[in-house]
């Protein structure tokens, strides 16, 4: 196996052990909202979330690096 599918499974494995462990409500409040929630469900979006924070900052990045290297 690769070594990237091996820590993918790892992360994944232990991201689910976490959820499931995780399985009461919560309340969750941003200024003046207050949101209730379970817990596997804010942690879902908190990951979803930070895969698009990520996703759209590497293609920021990427066309700033493209633009210079036109220069």
């Amino acid at each position: 196996m690769k070594v990237k599918v091996i820590i993918l499974t790892v992360l994944i494995t232990l991201f689910l052990v976490v959820l499931i462990q995780n399985t009461k409500s919560v309340t969750f409040q941003l200024l003046f909202w207050s949101l209730s929630a379970s817990l596997i469900v804010l942690m879902i979006l908190m990951l979803l979330l930070g895969f698009l924070t990520g996703f759209i900052l590497a293609k920021i990045l990427k066309r700033k690096s493209k633009s210079r290297n036109n220069n």
